[in-house]
């Protein structure tokens, strides 16, 4: 008798233990719990120390997460020049807090939902693109998916936060010929920077040979003057002090200052020859014969 008693008692020990447990349960941080009783939505409580009636009268549900969460996918599709591409897309989403039934009841898997309202939303606005305004509109093409997923799965309790298409991949074959166009512009490119700059040195010499060859005939022409003046000077100080000197005598002594600064120049320069007269009087017929030739030509 007193067996069966401890039994019994144990029994009822055990029923009141674990209908203890059953009243009270914990709701983590960013979270919530679905409450059902007897198989119909009561209540949805938040993250605290709750009391709940026991005997499955009032059972979890669920617990839902209200932490943003991203959901990664692969979508193939082709633009509008024929190109098949691998586009990587990362979506985030969290469950609106205002309204968790509609999160929980409406949808049994929501990223797989979000995953079939993206593909679609990319291949109906990528094949109305070629592949390089693919590249070029990568992020205006992810806010319009954005906002057309956001607008569906709004209905179903989530908030699309962000969509990022974080990939572009074309086919391999159609990727190594945009390569080899890039590289033929760049060497096309690198062409004709090297002709300019080799047309730039060409110029540039060009244009320093003409201006050595302005700046010595400057020289000889202001060298030629010097001596005429000196010669001048000269004259004029002959006939200032009495001396009496002839046209004849003047252009002599211009014509011999010049024949001897001709022979000064063939004798600087190693690879020029002169023929000099052989005779001693060789310089005086030279003068002669030129003077006559200015006089003859007067």
């Amino acid at each position: 008798m007193t067996a069966v008693f401890l039994i019994f008692l144990l029994i009822i020990i055990i029923v009141i233990l674990a209908s203890l447990s059953s009243l009270f349960y914990v709701v983590k941080q960013q979270s919530v719990v679905i409450i059902e009783r007897f198989g119909k939505f009561t209540t949805i409580a938040n993250s605290g120390f709750h009391f709940k009636l026991p005997f499955g009268i009032d059972r979890i549900a669920a617990r839902v997460q209200l932490r943003l969460l991203q959901n990664d996918m692969n979508v193939e599709t082709k633009t509008q020049d024929n190109v098949f591409v691998q586009m990587t897309v990362a979506t985030q989403y969290r469950v609106n807090e205002q309204n968790v039934t509609d999160a929980y009841y409406k949808l049994m898997n929501p990223g797989e939902q979000i995953k079939s309202y993206i593909e679609d939303a990319l291949r109906s606005s990528v094949p109305k693109l070629t592949l390089d305004e693919l590249f070029e509109k990568k992020d205006e093409i992810a806010l319009e998916v954005q906002r057309q997923v956001a607008e569906e799965m709004s209905t179903y309790g989530y908030i699309i936060v962000k969509t990022l298409i974080t990939k572009v991949e074309p086919d391999a074959e159609v990727k190594q010929s945009m390569n080899e166009i890039n590289a033929a512009q760049r060497k096309r490119v690198a062409a004709q920077e090297l002709a300019n700059a080799d047309k730039i040195k060409i110029v540039t010499a060009a244009e320093a040979d003409a201006e050595k060859d302005r700046l010595h005939g400057v020289g000889i022409a202001e060298q030629r003057k010097a001596i005429v003046d000196g010669l001048a000077l000269s004259i004029k100080e002959m006939k200032d002090t009495g001396v009496d000197i002839s046209e004849d005598q003047i252009m002599s002594i211009l014509l011999t200052n010049q024949y001897l600064d001709t022979l000064n120049q063939f004798a600087n320069n190693g690879n020029s020859s002169v023929f000099l007269p052989s005779q001693p009087d060789g310089i005086e017929d030279i003068r002669t014969q030129i003077l006559t030739a200015l006089k003859a030509k007067g």
